[in-house]
């Protein structure tokens, strides 16, 4: 396997029974990712890209086929070993945000920290990168006291805290307003290009994945790659 290569996938199935019913979600799906790399997936309802985050984001496993993360296969992974793999080399942007609305953006950020049992300099981590997104007069609010772009900004903060090997974004720009979508892709953009940080978007929208280096289109669980 070559170094340069976050992900390598090699016919990807992902078969989901419903009753006497089999639905194939991915059929034979392989592609490749480099380490860096700025890379959006596309397609329509029901073409498998919810199936492909879940699989490279270690929430799921394939049906069949091989998924090497970062070097370390996790194909066959348990449940246990996926959360620790997950916690290790992913960072998730969600479309509605996810934070925890009773906690500052500080404690927010530091979540992944603690799942991880840093204990020393967690604090002092979780402040460098918020700062790093533009936050570093708002530690201490809550997600009611910001507006959405700077809720999105305190979850991309927590995606990176720990550093992970890929950046999984699902509709990071889903629920804001043109320009601080715009905001938040262009940290994202500028984020990959300060850290290294492989970046994958999940997107419906054509001005989002026209900024990515590599277009990855599913339809009816095939891919096809612009």
């Amino acid at each position: 396997m070559m170094d340069d290569q976050v992900i390598v996938t090699k016919d990807l199935t992902k078969v989901y029974t419903m009753g006497e019913v089999k639905v194939h979600a991915l059929r034979g799906v392989s592609f490749n990712i480099r380490r860096g790399e700025v890379v959006s997936i596309m397609g329509p309802s029901g073409s498998g890209k919810s199936t492909v985050m879940n699989i490279l984001g270690c929430l799921d496993r394939p049906t069949s086929g091989e998924y090497f993360l970062d070097g370390e296969r996790v194909s066959e992974l348990s449940d246990d070993e996926l959360s620790i793999i997950r916690n290790r080399k992913v960072g998730f942007v969600f479309q509605s945000f996810m934070l925890l609305p009773r906690q500052t953006a500080l404690a927010n950020v530091e979540l992944p920290l603690r799942y991880a049992g840093v204990g020393k300099d967690r604090s002092a981590r979780a402040k460098a990168i918020l700062e790093s997104v533009g936050l570093g007069t708002r530690l201490h609010h809550r997600p009611t006291e910001l507006s959405g772009g700077q809720q999105q900004r305190v979850a991309v903060a927590r995606a990176l805290v720990n550093d992970p090997a890929i950046l999984m974004a699902d509709e990071p720009t889903g629920n804001l307003d043109s320009i601080s979508g715009q905001e938040i892709m262009q940290l994202l953009l500028q984020l990959n290009e300060d850290r290294g940080t492989t970046l994958i978007i999940i997107t419906h929208d054509p001005r989002i994945a026209e900024q990515t280096q590599r277009v990855l289109r599913l339809y009816d669980g095939q891919l096809r790659e612009d």
